[in-house]
């Protein structure tokens, strides 16, 4: 077996129009495609992340919460990479976005900081 690549990420939020408005103009990703689906009462928005990857932003009517704190299985979080991890801190702090303290990665010794989407999702910030 040879995986090539990740193809995308798909994310379930809560409220459409904060989560589409956080991923798509507070972090910067480029809309590729936003699909309604009546049937299923559903969006479906393509986010362009660089030119490699792709995140897939759906809503469903009353979606479960699914905890992050304390850890629980499955998605731990997403990670992007960043040339410059102080400006972005300074970008999201415009935007009202909190982010933990920064923090440095013992094995690579490069900084990172987490912050959290309208749900709760825990995202990183990964300097490059």
């Amino acid at each position: 077996m040879l995986l090539n690549r990740i193809h995308h990420v798909a994310i379930i939020c809560s409220d459409y129009a904060k989560s589409k408005h956080f991923y798509s103009e507070v972090l910067g990703l480029r809309v590729v495609r936003e699909v309604y689906r009546a049937e299923r009462q559903s969006y479906k928005l393509d986010l362009a992340v660089g030119d490699a990857y792709q995140i897939e932003l759906f809503s469903f009517p009353d979606p479960p919460a699914r905890p992050s704190r304390p850890e629980a299985r499955g998605l731990r979080h997403l990670a992007f990479e960043v040339d410059d991890l102080d400006a972005n801190i300074g970008h999201l702090e415009v935007h009202g976005v909190a982010t933990e303290p920064v923090r440095v990665d013992e094995w690579t010794g490069k900084r990172f900081t987490f912050l959290a989407d309208p749900d709760g999702l825990p995202v990183e910030l990964y300097e490059k």
